[in-house]
């Protein structure tokens, strides 16, 4: 089917920073490489200055360009709205997106509280019943190897889950001199490595294991309370010019939890792990085996098989470029390895497939709540001398591989 007979999908997307240039080089690619049942046409960008937002969408591909979210969402040529903005405008822009009767994809954390989250839920409930669909950017389960782990559980090759240790390590704030930005400020982030990371670290265990989060026991630290302003941040908050600023979020995250089944879960988000520059890590031992990811080396996942000869028996090295695996077949011949931009891509192909056939995508909503639900009792557990809390959560999680049946189809 040529793209001019397909049935057009208008894509409004508000921000255009780093999230937003990495969605929009979604996509203006996934059309390209895999046929969608759709034709996404990127409509409109949204940004507070017309003239910046004019030179991105220059850049990035976008058609034509609006200075007021609200009136994008009102646009009868957008059919889906992709937010890209920090986490305390994201329940605003959803809810009346999706009242306009547009599909939304927002940004991981879903928002910067429960209580925003739920609402987003329930709003997303409420536009399902109409056909309007809504997903959460976890974009690092659209990595081929990470699909793969997920697979090998579901299928038992590792027996029963008895542990996960899971891991979000970076660098860029173990510079002290390093300044101030919107992921440093509470009143737009939310919270600092916990949710910008940490997020990404709950989100795996529980799409790679299966499993939901029962309770967590937190703690959290802020290495350094003070950091200089830069201009940009001081014109959007007001500092009146001062040389420095409060920190209002931790640097590091860590925590110990249980998974529903029992199984133990160790937790750490950390942006002051020097020569860590984007290391999300999970291992998860089973009572027939293990496996081990680490999103620095994206393309391998590491499998040991309890059964192997002990005098061969070691961790498995996978490389995961075949054209079996999931997504490869869009790409390129075996050993020619993908990079941080395809999860992207992924993303919107599964997205868009899932519209087309009226399916609810993955992650939902219901599933960007329960990490917000896992975050936030960590974050009360940390404020409680790391008290035991549990994980009071009634939502669902798919059943399938992670890619919706028409994806996968």
């Amino acid at each position: 089917m040529s793209k001019q007979s397909k049935p057009r999908l208008g894509v409004a997307m508000i921000g255009y920073a780093f999230m937003g240039r990495a969605h929009s080089q979604a996509w203006r690619t996934a059309p390209r490489f895999f046929d969608l049942p759709r034709a996404p046409e990127m409509t409109v960008l949204v940004g507070r200055s017309q003239d910046a937002a004019a030179r991105a969408a220059d850049q990035l591909g976008w058609a034509e360009v609006e200075t007021d979210w609200r009136r994008a969402i009102l646009r009868e040529d957008v059919d889906l709205v992709d937010i890209c903005t920090p986490g305390n405008t994201h329940a605003e822009i959803a809810e009346a997106a999706l009242e306009a009767g547009k599909h939304v994809l927002v940004e991981k954390p879903m928002a910067n509280t429960v209580a925003e989250a739920e609402a987003m839920t329930a709003a997303a409930e409420a536009a399902r019943e109409r056909g309007v669909q809504s997903m959460v950017g976890f974009t690092y389960r659209r990595v081929p190897a990470v699909q793969l782990a997920r697979r090998l559980v579901a299928e038992g090759r590792i027996g029963e889950v008895r542990q996960v240790r899971a891991q979000y390590l970076q660098d860029w704030l173990a510079d002290e001199s390093a300044p101030l930005s919107w992921r440093l400020d509470r009143a737009s982030a939310g919270s600092g490595a916990l949710g910008d990371i940490g997020a990404h670290a709950v989100d795996l265990t529980t799409f790679i294991t299966g499993q939901k989060f029962a309770g967590v026991s937190g703690m959290l630290d802020t290495f350094v309370t003070e950091r200089p302003v830069s201009e940009s941040f001081s014109g959007l908050h007001g500092t009146g010019g001062a040389e420095r600023g409060p920190v209002t979020v931790d640097d590091a995250a860590m925590g110990m939890a249980r998974l529903e089944s029992g199984a133990p879960v160790t937790l750490e988000a950390t942006r002051y792990a020097w020569g860590r520059k984007n290391a999300l890590r999970i291992e998860v031992s089973g009572t027939a085996g293990a496996l081990a990811f680490d999103f620095e080396e994206m393309n391998v996942l590491h499998l040991y098989e309890a059964e192997t000869d002990p005098a061969v028996a070691g961790f498995r090295r996978i490389l995961v470029t075949e054209p079996e695996h999931p997504y490869l077949e869009a790409w390129w011949p075996p050993g020619h390895g993908l990079g941080y931009e395809h999860g992207f891509t992924h993303q919107v192909v599964d997205l868009v497939s899932s519209i087309h056939a009226g399916l609810a995508p993955s992650p939902s909503f219901e599933e960007g709540l329960h990490v917000q639900r896992v975050l936030d009792a960590l974050e009360r557990s940390a404020g409680a001398e790391s008290r035991w809390t549990p994980v009071h959560d009634h939502s669902r999680l798919p059943t399938t591989d992670g890619r919706t049946a028409a994806a996968a189809s």
